[in-house]
Parts: structure tokens; C-alpha cells; sequence
């Protein structure tokens, strides 16, 4: 098994170069379109951890919680069963929470921004258009 390239010599390396390190490295190919500049971050980011045995458990931790946390904040926090009323141009829209997403004249949508863009014919957040946010429209 070969070894990885040093981080000098990933800069000087081409792209077919660069491609086949990084299948040594991931074991698999490298994505056909992914440039030639990603492929040696890529790499060089790899090397890097190799070489000082990645990143510290306490900062591991941290990141996966503050992962979660962003994870979390993006759900709506709607029960099945509620019902968001909005008017917009003088007609009011009723969206009722299921479980399978958000349902809307009929139609079930998975989330509140495609029935907020279908409303206005503009790009919205659904969850800022719905005033679930607690910011000012």
C-alpha cells in the first residue's frame, strides 16, 4: 500500500494524480467533476489528520452537538393536528400540519416554504412567511 502524498507534494500534483491519491485515501474514486483545487484541499486536509491523529475528542463532541442543535432549530416544532392561518393579498390561506408535511388546498406539501412560494409566486421561507420565526415580515 502506497503511501499518502506530503503536503508538498499534493501541490504540485495534476489532476489525474490527485484523483487516483484520493482513491488510495477514501477507497473509492473521486467524484468525476470535482476539481482539480477541492481534490487537494481534500487531500491535504486528510494528511493533515493522518499525521496528528484528527481532531480532539472534546472538539469532536462539540461539533456533533452544535450539528444537532442546527438540526433541531430547522423543524418547525408543529404538532400534527395544528393549523396555520395566513392572508396574503386579501384571501386567507389554511395549511394543516399532518403527519406526512403540510397540507394545503388538498395537496400535501413536505414543507411550508413550496406552499408559501405557490402563494405568493415568489421565493419565501415558509417557516418567516407563516410568522414561525418571531421576526418581522
Amino acid at each position: 500500500m502506497r503511501t499518502l502524498p506530503s503536503l508538498g507534494e499534493i501541490a504540485g500534483m495534476d489532476h489525474a494524480a490527485l484523483s487516483d491519491a484520493y482513491s488510495r485515501c477514501f477507497g473509492k474514486p473521486a467524484p468525476r467533476r470535482m476539481s482539480r483545487v477541492l481534490l487537494a484541499r481534500i487531500l491535504a486536509y486528510e494528511v493533515q489528520v493522518k499525521a496528528k491523529g484528527g481532531l480532539p475528542a472534546a472538539l469532536r463532541r462539540r461539533l456533533t452537538n452544535i450539528a444537532n442543535e442546527t438540526a433541531r432549530k430547522k423543524t418547525t416544532g408543529l404538532k400534527p393536528g395544528a393549523c396555520l392561518v395566513r392572508e396574503w393579498n386579501g384571501i386567507s390561506h389554511v395549511v394543516d400540519v399532518v403527519e406526512t408535511g403540510f397540507v394545503w388546498k388538498g395537496e400535501t406539501y413536505r414543507s411550508l416554504t413550496a406552499i408559501a412560494t405557490a402563494i405568493t409566486g415568489t421565493r419565501w421561507s415558509g417557516p418567516r412567511f407563516f410568522n414561525l420565526t418571531g421576526k418581522k415580515q
